[in-house]
Order: C-alpha cells, then structure tokens, then sequence
C-alpha cells in the first residue's frame, strides 16, 4: 500500500482545508509532521519529514502545500529516502537572491529554497491569483524542480479560504504519481 505523507504549510490547516480531509478520510495518509503552530523553523520540519520518510522502507508520496513545498525541497537537497513523487501545492515565492533578516521574523523560515531539480517525479499545482506567488513564480519553481506545472486556475492560495473542499482535482492528481510507476514498485 502506498504511503501518503502530507507536510504542512507554516500556520495550522483549519478543520474544512484539503489536507486535514484527506488525513482524516483516508488511511493511509498521515501527517509529516503533525500541523504544528507557527513560528515555521525549517530546519525543525525538515527534521521531521526525514524521520517520516525514513520510518518505513515503503516508498511514500508526499503532499505539500504552501511552505511544505520547500520543507520538500530543502529535505531533497539534503537527504536521500524511498520517496515516489511529490505533489508541490502553492508554494510560496522566495526570490533566489532573497537573505533572511537575522533579526527579522523570518529568519527561522528558511534561508535559501533549493532550485536544483528533485530526485523524483512531482508535479507542482499553480493558482493564477495566489497572494504569495505569481503564475510566473510558480512557472520557475517548476523549471528548476523539474516539476509538471498544473494550471488550477484562479483558486487563491488553495486554503480554507478558497472553498475547494476535499479538492478532488488534488486527488486526482495524487492518483497520477503512483500510476506513473511500474507494478512491481507498488
């Protein structure tokens, strides 16, 4: 059975979004890690995607949204592990060039988002009017990832403010990563 870890964003998921459905519905999704409470340390939730992805020798699938998508991409830079593929949701845009504040807010965020292509297949879900990136963003996140780009249209962030609800074009999407895999690597 396939493995499906979501990584969080940087606040809590409120009860309706997407992800706190999908864990809650199905089995075998869980979190990596538990939704916690800001403040978002990047290196405190790369840990703790590694120690999900390695708990088990099952290829897993991870399913990121907003800032989850670089916990995944600073982990890929980092680590090695049994991933199959990842779904990239609305990552939020941090210019290459971008240092953080020492003294700033952010500083515990993250100080370089790796766009060097990931070692798996990932497809990277795209908003035409989300707050935190333009199309543009999300075009060259997906460049330098190697990712697919899937053009949802105009969804927000793909939060609980945007409705989706279960948000079966997500599912759907999800399905496609492990179809994508012969048989024998189920």
């Amino acid at each position: 059975m396939t493995r499906y870890l979501v990584v969080p964003g940087r606040g809590v998921p409120l009860p309706d979004h997407w992800s706190r459905t999908w864990v809650r519905d199905h089995s075998e999704y869980e979190w990596a890690p538990e939704p916690p409470g800001p403040p978002y340390v990047a290196a405190e939730r790369v840990a703790a995607l590694h120690d999900a992805i390695s708990a088990d020798r099952e290829p897993a699938v991870l399913v990121a949204h907003s800032a989850g998508c670089l916990t995944v991409a600073v982990w890929a830079s980092q680590h090695v592990g049994p991933v199959r593929g990842a779904l990239l949701v609305t990552p939020p845009y941090l210019d290459p060039d971008w240092t953080p504040d020492p003294h700033g807010t952010v500083d515990v965020f993250i100080g370089h988002v790796p766009r060097e292509p990931l070692p798996f297949r990932s497809i990277l879900v795209a908003s035409r009017n989300d707050p935190h990136a333009t199309f543009e963003q999300f075009e060259a996140y997906a460049r330098d990832w190697g990712s697919e780009l899937y053009d949802a249209g105009a969804v927000g962030h793909l939060d609980s403010k945007t409705g989706v609800g279960a948000w079966s074009d997500g599912q759907r999407l999800v399905r496609s990563l492990t179809r994508s895999v012969p048989p024998e690597q189920r």
